[in-house]
């Protein structure tokens, strides 16, 4: 049956109704974006043209801001920026918190056909220095608590003409409501297509420069049809909330593609998520739908603040960035009364691709594919592997990115055909379910078998004295490489050599025995992305 939102035709814009989810299940949803299309006009008109003007859109820090206060925010701001000389193609860098600030200069450079470039906010000096000479941006929107490590790049930045701050302590730059009470609350949308550069994001850039995946417009509304609603099921009467920042493919679907293209609200927070900085939402926002990294949920778990049930409002919680532990998830329902649904997605595909759903979650396993996107393991010749071996994930679907910027010799290794390749390893079960192996560099060829550290990470983690762990390679007296575990484990807990064995028997109870790691090193903490990923290649030395 078809969605019961209106078709919207205005200013050359015309978005054809999806299918409901139900349909979803069936066959993948026939989803037509026009070729002139702004994607930030039809995620705001939208809510306009439905009569949610006055419903709360987001709710950060600070206040609540409604579906019409949004919409002329954005306007003030994409106004404000052609005031300021920009101009279609040319790029604006947001270093931003989770606030406000960030729908509005993200949608409104969008709406003005400039192109946002999202980053994260947990870099050094120099991963900036290079993101804003790669993108040539005109303009920096950068939260005052950010703004000490731009400082010192600003007079080596030619390309660079305009600073904005968000927040009052400006150190002599304009702020960004300065921008807002000078722009105009009418704002055309430029005439963008469908095809036009949108957004761009950079990856995490762990084993060399970060690279720019150029996304066009057309992505996010996909995103939000095929995975927002045909699996996740969320309805403008949702509240979500995800720990995962809006600069990450993963945040922005959740907390801002989602909630503009159903209606719903939104609870943004700009601190680091903490277990307590997360319960504090949970338990006065009332967020229906919770996204998280593996790592944060194994904390809360650990955590003594733990919620009651009867004090939480979820119906659904979601986890990406890295394998879910089936013991993790388990502890969860059995905490909460909710699943977690485990999903992967990436900053080239923006999105999930593969998913369990509600109501078919097998712990252990990813899942199976978001409709609408077709799924391949190969082996290293390219080749399909058989059901249940391991092989590289390939990826096709209408929300891969266009290209890499100014990387011509990665756009073309990585984007072949309509074919994305991920790096990840994945085998298929015999019921259809996809489960993860590892990234193409962390896998191990231990006695001639393929091992993933997945797997042997979450045998560890069902320990009742692990918090955390991560696996990689490491080799013998006789050069042969075995697997190694480096172990957090939980408050309260001393590390021993007795423990050590007690966890490789925990091992070699449950996996093949040249599964289990010959060597187990206590440390305090993993390193990691600012996604909560596992940076793996830190820990081989």
């Amino acid at each position: 049956m078809p969605d019961s939102r209106p078709e919207l035709i205005e200013e050359g814009v015309t978005i054809v109704p999806s299918l409901s989810s139900a349909d979803h299940s069936v066959s993948p949803p026939k989803i037509h974006i026009p070729r002139d299309y702004n994607a930030a006009y039809d995620l705001i008109e939208r809510n306009l043209s439905a009569g949610r003007a006055g419903k709360v859109a987001f709710v950060d820090d600070t206040g609540r801001y409604t579906f019409g206060e949004l919409a002329e925010r954005v306007n003030r701001f994409g106004s404000g920026l052609r005031d300021m000389g920009l101009a279609m193609e040319h790029r604006v860098l947001l270093a931003l918190t989770d606030t406000i600030d960030f729908p509005t200069a993200f949608l409104g450079a969008i709406k003005a056909g400039i192109i946002p470039v999202a980053v994260n906010t947990l870099l050094t000096s120099k991963d900036y220095e290079y993101m804003l000479s790669d993108s040539r941006a005109k303009a920096l929107v950068v939260s005052e608590q950010l703004l000490p490590q731009f400082a010192p790049l600003l007079p080596n930045l030619p390309f660079l003409k305009h600073v904005i701050v968000s927040g009052a302590c400006a150190s002599g730059h304009g702020t960004l409501e300065e921008v807002l009470a000078k722009g105009s609350p009418e704002l055309s949308p430029a005439p963008t297509t469908s095809d036009d550069p949108c957004f761009w994001l950079y990856s995490s850039g762990s084993t060399g420069a970060p690279k720019a995946a150029v996304h066009v417009h057309s992505s996010m509304a996909v995103t939000a049809d095929l995975y927002g609603k045909g699996v996740l099921g969320v309805t403008e009467n949702d509240v979500l909330f995800s720990a995962a920042k809006l600069a990450f493919a993963y945040g922005l679907g959740n907390a801002q593609t989602f909630a503009l293209a159903t209606g719903a609200t939104a609870v943004l927070m700009a601190e680091r998520a903490t277990p307590a900085a997360v319960f504090k939402r949970l338990a006065e926002s009332k967020p229906t739908i919770f996204y998280a990294v593996p790592t944060l949920y194994g904390a809360m778990l650990a955590s003594q603040e733990f919620p009651q049930e009867e004090f939480l409002a979820l119906r659904l919680c979601v986890s990406a960035g890295e394998a879910l532990p089936a013991d993790m998830g388990r502890r969860w329902k059995e905490r909460t009364g909710v699943d977690i649904l485990e999903g992967i997605g990436s900053t080239e595909m923006l999105h999930m691709f593969i998913s369990a759903r509600p109501g078919d979650v097998r712990y252990g396993a990813t899942g199976k594919p978001v409709p609408g996107y077709e799924l391949r393991l190969v082996d290293e010749q390219g080749a399909p592997v058989d059901r249940g071996e391991i092989g590289e994930l390939q990826v096709s679907g209408p929300t891969s990115a266009a290209y890499y910027w100014n990387n011509r010799e990665k756009s073309r290794s990585t984007f072949v055909g309509s074919w994305f390749r991920s790096g990840d390893k994945f085998r298929q079960d015999e019921d259809g379910y996809f489960v993860y192996a590892g990234r193409s560099d962390d896998m191990l060829r231990v006695s001639g078998f393929y091992v993933s550290p997945a797997e042997v990470e979450a045998a560890l983690v069902s320990h009742e004295a692990v918090l955390e762990a991560a696996v990689v390679g490491h080799e013998d007296d006789n050069r042969l490489i075995k697997p190694k575990a480096f172990v957090v484990l939980k408050q309260g807990q001393s590390p021993s050599e007795s423990l050590k064995a007690t966890m490789q028997q925990h091992i070699k109870d449950r996996l093949a025995p040249y599964k289990y790691p010959r060597w187990i090193e206590f440390v305090s903490e993993l390193p990691k992305t600012a996604t909560g990923k596992i940076q793996r290649f830190k820990l081989r030395g």
